[in-house]
């Protein structure tokens, strides 16, 4: 199951890796590609994994990803490309899952604790 969303730093702006990226020809163009990847990869839990087939729907072409693989942003394996730090930053679809069980199940005592005070 997919994220509802993914982590960003708010230092990401600022960071040397993007700062570097952003002094090369298109640049700009490949960073917003990473962030489109992060999106991709979490609202198709790939844990990080950006298929080759999948570039165009992330707003990318071959020459992006290159240049996010030469800044250090993705390494590429078979079939595509792997955000580096993917695991580090972002929660996986385990964790994710145990943080909705544990707000339905509060969500689920608020409301018998509604109720009970209504019925009283």
């Amino acid at each position: 199951m997919g994220l509802p969303w993914v982590r960003l730093d708010t230092s990401m702006p600022d960071n040397p890796k993007i700062l570097g990226l952003l002094t090369d020809k298109d640049g700009h163009r490949a960073a917003f590609v990473l962030v489109c990847a992060f999106a991709y990869s979490g609202k198709h839990g790939t844990a990080g994994f950006i298929a080759r087939e999948a570039v165009p729907r992330i707003n990318g072409r071959n020459s992006d990803m290159a240049r996010l693989v030469t800044h250090g942003f993705l390494t590429e394996c078979a079939g595509g490309w792997d955000i580096n730090g993917w695991a580090e930053f972002q929660l996986s679809d385990e964790e994710m899952e145990k943080r909705r069980e544990k707000g339905r199940q509060m969500a689920a005592a608020r409301w018998s604790k509604t109720k009970a005070k209504e019925t009283a």
